[in-house]
């Protein structure tokens, strides 16, 4: 690894006293490689070692070729470094009110946003935002592999969610930082850090979480977190936030034998991960509550104007791919339909006014003329009703070829319509004509790598 940049070095020798060498030379190590599964989706074997604060994240032994394998692009699992994954340890030890509407206000690229879609309730409602239009393309891309559809992604700065004052639950800020954490994976962190930078970012998460507390409601639980160990983009950004608002400090009871520490400054606990102590990368989290007594969430009953309800007569044309007797509705903007909650759809009308929507719920079909064509993002549904359409289960070959946007045979499937999937994990729609079938793998999407010999998959090795 470069050497590292002597104000961090500096820093860290202090911070860590004889540990200082240990963490020097882990940051010459090869990092880790981790997974956290779909539990919706996954149908295969496990890895043998868990991550532990992670009911779904698992280590595997080497860094397979994720671009190769089906289940990676059907969302059966998601790559994710392992000390991230300590979110769900500080999720579970929270009591959230029933129908909870939880904000990850800095989402891209969908890491964290994928993971509370699997630890929230069927009833609750997850906004997640990305202020960088291209990354939040990403999020969108990532959030409709998952499948769940209570959710909504947006595309807003952080300033715009203040607008909506107290609303949410929870919210989740993963902020921006100077990426001290990354060093070893990252060759661009380490090149662009400087002490200018780490204090630009220490501002800006100071902006950041001015905003999310507008918007949290009273007695409602910010989890702040970064991938960096410098105390001015932690623990001091926490402390004056406690300061400036009063916030209290929520204290987590992670096992010990995870090496994780616990990290006392002032008023504030939060928890650090260092890569000579536990398996990942540098992480910081920590949990503060806003004071005061939660209440009844209220919207102010505004109409829908840009995403509105589908006629019946409509609906019927593709109501029947839906899983019946679920609370949902439909909602349509320019020619695309949508699956959404409907118990929040009073919520939807606010943020509709508010924010930029990109994403509300599951995109279900797109008007064709007179005809309505399945969305890509309705095979990846969990609540698409397989047995609507004939489909298709190709081999590893034919599957890679799909996903590279090429034909594949449709099997003895009429004309119309085909899901295709790989072991039963859905990837996305051929349409099979007379003499040939169109894939509609999206295009933005399809593997553009050219791949000679295709790897098994590293689940299909156990």
């Amino acid at each position: 690894m470069t050497e590292l940049p002597r104000h961090f070095a500096e820093r860290m020798k202090i911070s860590l006293g004889d540990g200082y060498r240990d963490f020097e030379i882990s940051l010459g190590a090869v990092p880790p490689v981790s997974v956290r599964l779909n539990p919706e989706k996954w149908n295969g074997a496990v890895p043998a070692e868990r991550v532990p604060w992670c009911s779904s994240g698992y280590y595997l032994s080497e860094r397979p070729l994720f671009t190769a394998d089906p289940w990676f692009h059907g969302g059966a699992y998601y790559v994710q470094e392992p000390a991230s994954m300590f979110l769900e340890h500080a999720f579970r030890s929270l009591k959230l009110p029933s129908r909870a509407l939880v904000l990850d206000l800095c989402g891209a690229p969908g890491g964290k946003t994928t993971h509370l879609l699997s630890l929230l309730r069927p009833g609750d409602l997850l906004v997640s935002n990305e202020v960088i239009r291209n990354r939040a393309a990403i999020l969108v891309e990532n959030c409709v592999k998952w499948g769940f559809p209570n959710m909504v992604v947006t595309n807003n700065d952080p300033a715009d969610f203040g607008k909506v004052k107290e609303l949410f639950d929870l919210i989740i800020t993963d902020a921006p930082c100077s990426g001290e954490g990354l060093f070893r994976k990252d060759a661009a962190s380490l090149r662009e850090w400087s002490p200018e930078n780490a204090a630009l970012c220490a501002a800006r998460q100071k902006r950041i979480l001015a905003e999310a507390w507008k918007c949290l409601k009273p007695g409602g639980t910010l989890i702040y977190s970064t991938c960096t160990w410098n105390p001015e983009e932690n623990e001091k950004n926490m402390e004056w936030l406690v300061t400036e608002s009063e916030a209290v400090s929520v204290e987590l009871k992670p096992e010990p034998a995870w090496n994780i520490h616990t990290l006392r400054y002032r008023n504030i606990t939060g928890y650090q991960f260092l890569p000579h102590k536990a398996p990942g990368e540098g992480f910081f989290l920590a949990v503060v509550r806003k004071p005061g007594m939660p209440g009844p969430t209220s919207f102010p009953g505004l109409p829908l104007k840009q995403l509105l309800p589908v006629r019946k007569s409509a609906a019927a044309s593709f109501a029947h791919w839906i899983q019946p007797g679920l609370p949902w509705t439909f909602l349509a903007r320019g020619n695309e339909i949508f699956l959404f909650p409907e118990p929040w759809l009073p919520a939807l009308s606010l943020f509709e006014k508010q924010l930029r929507i990109l994403q509300p719920g599951t995109t279900v079909a797109t008007a064709v003329n007179d005809q309505f064509n399945p969305h890509p993002a309705l095979a990846h549904s969990l609540f698409l009703k397989r047995d609507a359409f004939p489909c298709v289960m190709p081999g590893l070959a034919d599957a890679i070829r799909f996903l590279h946007r090429e034909g594949i045979p449709a099997g003895q499937a009429g004309k119309g319509w085909v899901l295709v999937t790989y072991r039963d994990v859905p990837l996305g729609w051929l349409k099979n004509l007379e003499h040939r079938t169109n894939n509609y793998f999206p295009p933005d999407r399809r593997i553009r790598m050219a791949i000679k010999d295709v790897p098994i998959p590293w689940h299909e090795r156990f």
